[in-house]
């Protein structure tokens, strides 16, 4: 065999994805499965209730505002379904979540089938989505170190974050389609579809009951876990990086308005999946981040490069080359959620997972809702393309001064870090 096939063949044993937590952990397919589902209609939504409420209002503060009064329940339920994780039966949340989340999206069914659907639902069932995702998802969270080997939580990372982008690419761009083609009521119909199939698998997984000498859901072992991230700066890091540069430079708020612009209001579905392509392709060359140990400097350049790329896009003339920069975007905001989610799963105690996943739900979840209410605040100011190029210049300064004054963030190294190797060495005895 020639030098160079052999090259190229080691070229993509390197880059190709790891199946491994597929193929060992039949929990981990359930979840894989039942996450795509409803992943893609949860995009669906996503995209839909902005798109509906720039229909019904044409405002950009309003299309911000969505975001804004999301916060406050991601806030509080997100910090809440923490502590519950680590106390009650973590299948049992996800289930009972699961099934609110299908009630929430047939009312927003209904509202759209109105003859003049209101505002103000929109503005009280978005938010009570937004809790019953915060709640779930730390229980989801804490469920992966459960069934995945301590060894192949960097690859169930880049699997999670492929099936996330399957539905991020799929679910926008329909979204736009079926808006146009048949109205909201329907891409809101189809979300309740997608839940109702996902309670199916989950049904399927294994019960995840707690530690039997796990506290009880409280103020208290809510601190308890607060305190312990805080206590520790590699954590901090993954946290406060992720938000700045969320807040700064995440616009998908100004999309719609974007579009328009670009005189395609038609592919504003196609600027929603933008950075979702970028980060399936990132995702699916992923096999070389099972090599990268100095996990900190990754989150620390890939969010650098995010701010980068929004800031280009400011400057694109044409729809092709924003879309090209927004998944340029995309792809580093991927490697860098791997990076930080192999932090958290490879050192975090299992009975302090579901509280940590608060915490980091409330991380990646605030800076982009954040983010798109100062975006369309920067935009009714000077406009879209001053929200985009201010927000990513903004971007690459915060995450400069965070990699500063977070040394030990930036030098985490996996294979010296003492709570990697406790965690490692904790598995490693329950296994045998």
């Amino acid at each position: 065999m020639p030098d160079s096939e052999r090259s190229l063949r080691a070229l993509i044993r390197h880059l190709r994805m790891d199946l491994g937590p597929l193929r060992e952990s039949r929990d981990f397919r359930f979840l894989m499965g039942s996450g795509l589902i409803t992943m893609f209609g949860s995009f669906l939504t996503y995209v839909t209730v902005p798109l509906q409420m720039k229909q019904l209002t044409g405002s950009y503060v309003a299309v911000g505002l969505i975001s804004l009064a999301e916060f406050v329940p991601m806030v509080v339920f997100g910090l809440w379904g923490g502590a519950i994780a680590d106390a009650l039966d973590r299948r049992r949340i996800v289930l009972i979540c699961e099934a609110g989340l299908a009630l929430v999206a047939a009312l927003l069914t209904l509202n759209a089938l109105l003859p003049d659907p209101q505002v103000w639902v929109l503005f009280v069932l978005a938010p009570l989505l937004a809790a019953l995702d915060s709640l779930q998802r730390p229980s989801l969270d804490a469920m992966v170190p459960r069934v995945v080997r301590h060894d192949q939580l960097t690859a169930a990372a880049a699997l999670i974050s492929f099936r996330w982008n399957l539905g991020a690419i799929a679910g926008p761009a329909l979204a736009g389609l079926i808006v146009a083609a048949a109205g909201p009521a329907v891409t809101y119909g189809i979300d309740v579809l997608t839940y109702l199939l996902s309670l199916l698998l989950l049904w399927r997984v294994r019960a995840t009951p707690p530690r039997e000498d796990a506290p009880p859901a409280t103020l208290r072992s809510l601190a308890e876990g607060v305190r312990y991230a805080v206590r520790r700066p590699d954590l901090m890091g993954t946290y406060l990086v992720d938000m700045a540069a969320m807040f700064f430079a995440m616009a998908n708020a100004l999309y719609p308005f974007l579009a328009d612009e670009l005189r395609a209001p038609h592919a504003v579905g196609l600027l929603y999946s933008a950075a979702a392509v970028g980060a399936l392709l990132a995702s699916v060359t992923s096999g070389w981040t099972r090599s990268v140990h100095r996990h900190g400097m990754g989150v620390i350049l890939a969010a650098g490069v995010w701010g980068l790329a929004v800031l280009a896009a400011a400057f694109a003339p044409s729809l092709w080359l924003v879309f090209a920069c927004l998944a340029i975007a995309g792809g580093a905001d991927m490697i860098s959620g791997i990076f930080r989610s192999t932090i958290w799963n490879q050192t975090i105690p299992d009975e302090l997972r579901g509280r940590l996943a608060g915490i980091e739900l409330l991380s990646y979840s605030s800076g982009p809702m954040l983010g798109n209410g100062r975006a369309g605040l920067m935009a009714d100011l000077g406009g879209t393309r001053f929200s985009l190029g201010a927000g990513g210049l903004l971007c690459v300064g915060a995450v400069a001064a965070m990699a500063a004054a977070l040394p030990k963030f930036r030098r985490y190294d996996a294979r010296t870090d003492e709570h990697a190797l406790t965690e490692r060495a904790r598995r490693e005895a329950a296994a045998t």
